[in-house]
């Protein structure tokens, strides 16, 4: 397989941000311009440039192990479908704003919560009526969204992309993200830079789009994820998720990719004795790291 090199580059060293501006000339906040610098920091090498680890061996061994232990659950990527929730199906529908606003809706809460936060939503204004949702009355949303919890945070959220994107395109769409541009298909990286411009939407959630919307190689790092990631020794401890996501977006082979992920996140929910130290209950996981010490 063919794995990127790292060169040594120090991880804690200080980004310059300033407030600046997209070749659109639509400001940026510093938050945004410090994300947008981060990722192109790590594009080619990653934020622990002298930890070795995942292995290609490991990432396989680890793939074909969680395959074994949830064979109900498969790894095969999935055609983004228009019925889907988005907010369930982690943004696995055509439309890539409704997928976007389906992975934010879905932050730090329950399947259920996100799913009925969804279809709430898509009752009160109309599904995709993306118009309609940008110049409510905040109020309107934050009730139509309120069982997802965070309900004053993300509606605006979503509200602020909404708008973003009509400013910079003219238009509540995102579709040019799955077509080519100039007979060009846009690369990972070009996706990734527009999403993560949007105050709100951080690399974990672009990289869901990216992942279950665009059907492009991307790992994203959720709490199942770095969690296990963390028990496997795949990421130093010092690593937070942002730099996590880098450092293994680089070392996991594209055609693992969708598959560990989706993988992790369901042993990850469902494995509590990964979870709880003590527990009585056994873990696969640990069972191959015991194994591969001896």
């Amino acid at each position: 397989m063919k794995r990127h090199r790292s060169r040594s580059r120090s991880p804690c060293r200080t980004l310059d941000v300033q407030a600046a501006s997209t070749s659109d000339g639509i400001s940026l906040t510093p938050h945004t311009s410090k994300k947008l610098k981060l990722h192109s920091s790590y594009t080619e090498f990653s934020p622990f440039p002298n930890f070795a680890h995942p292995t290609a061996k490991a990432d396989a061994d680890v793939h074909g192990l969680l395959s074994r232990e949830h064979p109900s659950h498969h790894d095969v990527r999935r055609e983004p479908t228009s019925p889907s929730n988005s907010a369930t199906s982690c943004g696995n529908v055509p439309n890539v704003i409704e997928a976007l606003i389906g992975t934010i809706l879905s932050q730090n809460t329950s399947g259920k919560n996100s799913s009925a936060a969804k279809s709430s939503l898509d009752a009160a204004f109309g599904r995709n009526n993306f118009p309609a949702i940008s110049s409510a009355p905040r109020e309107d949303v934050v009730n139509a969204i309120r069982q997802g919890g965070l309900a004053n945070k993300k509606a605006v959220t979503i509200q602020n992309i909404l708008n973003s994107v009509k400013q910079k395109h003219g238009d509540y769409s995102l579709q040019h993200l799955t077509a080519t541009e100039d007979g060009k298909r846009l690369t990972d990286d070009e996706i990734m830079k527009e999403l993560i411009s949007y105050d709100g939407v951080g690399p974990k959630t672009a990289s869901c789009v990216l992942l279950f919307c665009l059907g492009r190689d991307s790992f994203a790092v959720d709490t199942h994820v770095f969690r296990l990631s963390k028990l496997l020794g795949w990421v130093p401890e010092k690593a937070d998720r942002v730099l996590a996501q880098a450092h293994l977006d680089l070392k996991i082979p594209g055609e693992l990719k969708y598959g560990l992920h989706v993988l992790m996140v369901q042993h990850g929910r469902m494995c509590r004795g990964c979870k709880q130290a003590g527990s009585g209950t056994s873990c696969v996981l640990k069972t191959y790291l015991k194994q591969a010490k001896n």
